[in-house]
């Protein structure tokens, strides 16, 4: 059994910031795969579906950026699922803006999201799809949770969509192979 998680934050005032690009990519494999991520439990959204012969639970947690630790430790406990096992997407403002890039263990970096997850798990032994959202030029916040241009917002659709690829492809062929086959580089204009 598999574990994808999407980092976000819940409500329609994030619903297409870079912040919730995890979300993004989530509804990206859920419309993929014909599942809907209704289930209310573990302070999350969950839906299920199989990726090859592999159950899988995409999450959408519920708690706010900060706290995404707690709801996905609840997830995997529950279904006893190891950490290697748990794949993680979410923005990252070191990559650029619609790249991706593919880890199969690390640290958090300045990612709040990520120091929960990391803090809750107890590990940072477990795979992540980093997705490029650039740095801006103003402060991070409003960097992370602003208001995207039209043109943007459809390369970041463009990114999502990359991003539920290579969980597939972590699933389907192993993270190795996927890492060859998904991690991109954009060149910065």
């Amino acid at each position: 059994m598999y574990i994808i998680v999407g980092l976000g934050n819940p409500g329609d005032k994030y619903a297409q910031t870079r912040h919730n690009m995890g979300f993004r990519a989530i509804d990206k494999l859920a419309d993929d795969l014909n599942v809907d991520i209704t289930k209310a439990k573990f302070k999350s959204l969950i839906g299920e579906c199989r990726i090859g012969t592999q159950k899988v639970l995409l999450v959408k947690p519920q708690t706010y950026m900060n706290l995404s630790g707690d709801a996905l430790r609840e997830v995997a406990n529950f279904y006893k699922v190891p950490s290697e096992n748990i794949i993680i997407i979410y923005d990252d403002i070191d990559i650029p803006l619609g790249a991706i890039r593919i880890r199969k263990f690390g640290g958090p970096g300045t990612h709040n999201g990520m120091r929960s997850i990391v803090s809750q798990l107890g590990t940072t032994e477990f795979p992540r799809i980093r997705t490029g959202v650039g740095s801006g030029d103003g402060s991070l916040v409003d960097h992370v949770i602003g208001k995207v241009s039209k043109d943007e917002n459809a390369i970041l659709d463009e990114t999502a969509t990359k991003a539920a690829k290579a969980a597939r492809d972590i699933i389907e062929v192993g993270i190795d192979k996927a890492m060859n086959l998904n991690n991109t580089t954009k060149k910065k204009d």
